[in-house]
């Protein structure tokens, strides 16, 4: 199967009903099922401040004719003292209600983008290696964060802003047309479309222009950073003037697309004024007429107003929510392509444990080619009896590392089957079969933590005293002795607070804590100079001792003593034997050990003192 770039998974135009029912979706998962009374809650809070948001007007208008006409006249509670204290019950319920709502359904939110978040990230965690070798450093996290806000987002902003938002429209229309008068209502609805319309289109837009000035400032950025960073090129050329004058240019181009974008706002600001204006001088304007007339009370055109008023509120930030929804909605079906992405390599569904008991791995006729290459496995077979140390030899593309992951199941063969103890990788579990094989890489890349975080990765359930075992055998003890924090030193960024001999000596406790019936050495010791790679290999004896070892030599040195030498080249393995057996028949085996042998030679001739 074919792995396609994480860049490139396709984000196919999609409907925002679709995003709005993957969203709303998670919200009906089983994982929320606690929520469903803060759910139900929320939507009736929000219902409720809709209804006083459009009553408290009404109140208002009421108290106002009543005061203008002068009812209850020195009455301890004159009538429209009542209405006037119903507005402000009403008006403060309306703008209160929604800040408890939010108080509490906050946490529903945030669960909700953790159980995605959560979900994306381990399903990200399962994907084949070869995913992983292909996309884009940073992509997958961006694209988590990035889901995972805009649900959050849409969420708040569709359920409690837009949504309440139509509600109250049509509420205040019913009221307007069922206690004043209909034309009012068609003025309020066709304010809302008219807005709405306008603001749409010249925020698309907008959004041409933004994309113009955020080129230009990647642009800016770019001429300055790189620079300030080729500062000694710039001198040894004279270049001064001449990056200044391309600054300049840089700078001027994105000023010319910065007061662009910001015309654009005020044209769209005053543009929403003018329609909100406009609405509610229409409106003004009929019910002044329906007052002259006697079919309204004075009081009323301040229900009106007050009622328009608290629906176009909400609509001054619409503008900015629709370029967030329709970013919000690619951002979210990016978020669950990576979620429907199918791995390339999986458990079967029968897959078992693996039983690893002698440690016996066999390959049978497998052949293999990595995508876009030729080079790979050719029908490579072979048999490694269980406790053996067996070295893998050959020139670089050999196969040598296909081979370990092969037998790691990054990749499934082609054709052919591997077995350890006689069970195929592909019928047991990936999770046992990795627990099964103990790795000390090339270069041990740490994580920006503790030593005994570093060191127990293999086994978190790990005690101190099992730690300081394993790497007193990888001969790590004494170091970790004298350091002041001792196992809580922190390694720094990929352990560079350490050398390259005790990183890899950390590889190699954390393989021997592992325990595990089979040990991959992948060139551990090619990056080290001469004496480090003594003591390494050292503790890297210690680690093989009584479980099968497959070494990738990078020095022939480090196998001369293995049980068994496979030579590989070009994808087959063309010689396989002991050391000895190898040079006395001076083939490929032969003629790597003398071109290193003799590399060797030299280097040393070199360092030696002259007499």
């Amino acid at each position: 199967m074919t792995t396609p770039q994480f860049d490139e998974i396709s984000v196919k135009p999609q409907s925002f009903t679709r995003a709005l029912a993957r969203m709303t979706g998670v919200l009906w998962r089983p994982e929320m099922k606690r929520w469903r009374g803060r759910m139900a809650l929320a939507l009736a809070l929000t219902v409720a401040s809709k209804v006083f948001s459009v009553l408290s007007p009404v109140w208002m208008g009421a108290g106002i004719n009543r005061a203008a006409a002068g009812e209850g006249a020195g009455a301890a509670l004159p009538a429209f003292a009542l209405f006037f204290l119903f507005f402000a019950a009403a008006r403060f319920l309306a703008n209160g209600l929604p800040q408890i709502r939010d108080a509490f359904f906050t946490r529903v939110t945030q669960d909700a983008n953790r159980l995605v978040a959560v979900e994306a990230f381990a399903h990200a965690q399962s994907q084949s290696l070869q995913f992983h070798l292909t996309r884009r450093a940073g992509a997958l996290n961006r694209i988590i964060e990035r889901g995972a806000g805009a649900m959050e987002f849409m969420l708040r902003f569709l359920a409690f802003n837009i949504g309440p938002t139509i509600v109250e429209l049509l509420l205040a229309a019913s009221v307007m047309a069922g206690l004043y008068s209909w034309k009012l209502a068609v003025a309020a609805v066709a304010t809302i479309g008219v807005y709405s319309v306008f603001t749409v289109v010249v925020t698309e837009w907008r959004n041409a222009l933004r994309r113009q000035m955020n080129e230009a400032d990647t642009e800016l950025r770019a001429i300055a950073v790189d620079t300030l960073t080729n500062f000694e090129t710039v001198k040894a050329f004279g270049a001064e003037r001449r990056e200044a004058d391309r600054y300049d240019r840089a700078m001027q181009a994105y000023n010319d697309r910065y007061v662009k974008t910001m015309q654009s706002l005020a044209l769209l600001n005053a543009g929403q004024e003018f329609v909100m204006t406009a609405g509610l001088l229409a409106a003004a304007l009929i019910a002044g007429y329906a007052v002259v007339s006697g079919a309204m009370k004075p009081g009323d055109i301040t229900a009106v107003i007050l009622m328009l008023t608290n629906i176009y509120r909400p609509l001054n930030i619409l503008g900015f929510a629709w370029r967030e929804i329709k970013q919000g909605a690619v951002d979210i079906e990016k978020l669950f392509d990576l979620l429907d992405l199918k791995a390339d390599i999986e458990d079967a569904p029968h897959a078992r444990p693996l039983a690893a008991t002698r440690g016996e791995i066999r390959f049978e006729h497998v052949t293999f080619a990595h995508e876009g290459r030729q080079s790979g496995l050719d029908d490579v077979s072979f048999r490694i009896p269980g406790g053996a140390f067996v070295g893998l030899a050959g020139p670089s593309g050999a196969g040598k590392s296909t081979i370990l992951r092969l037998l790691y199941r990054f990749y499934d063969p082609a054709s052919g089957r591997i077995l350890i103890d006689g069970q195929d990788l592909r019928d047991v579990t990936q999770e046992s079969l990795r627990r099964t094989l103990g790795l000390v890489p090339q270069e041990v890349v740490l994580f920006n933590d503790t030593l005994r975080f570093n060191l127990s990765y293999a086994r978190p359930e790990a005690s101190e005293e099992e730690i300081m075992a394993a790497a007193r055998r990888a001969q790590l003890g004494s170091f970790i002795e004298s350091l002041p924090k001792g196992l809580d030193t922190r390694v720094g960024e990929r352990g560079l607070k350490l050398s390259g001999g005790e990183k890899q000596r950390v590889g190699v406790a954390r393989a021997i804590l592992l325990d595990p019936p089979i040990l991959i050495l992948d060139e551990a010791t090619s990056s080290l100079d001469s004496e480090t790679e003594r003591e390494v290999q050292g503790a890297l004896s210690e680690a093989a001792k009584g479980r099968t070892t497959i070494a990738v030599a990078h020095r022939l040195s480090t196998i001369a003593g293995a049980d068994l030498i496979l030579v590989l080249d070009n994808g087959r393995i063309v010689e396989q034997g002991r050391h000895g057996e190898l040079l006395a028949r001076n083939g490929l085996y032969a003629a790597l050990w003398r071109r290193q042998t003799e590399g060797e030679g030299a280097e040393a001739r070199e360092r030696a003192p002259a007499e």
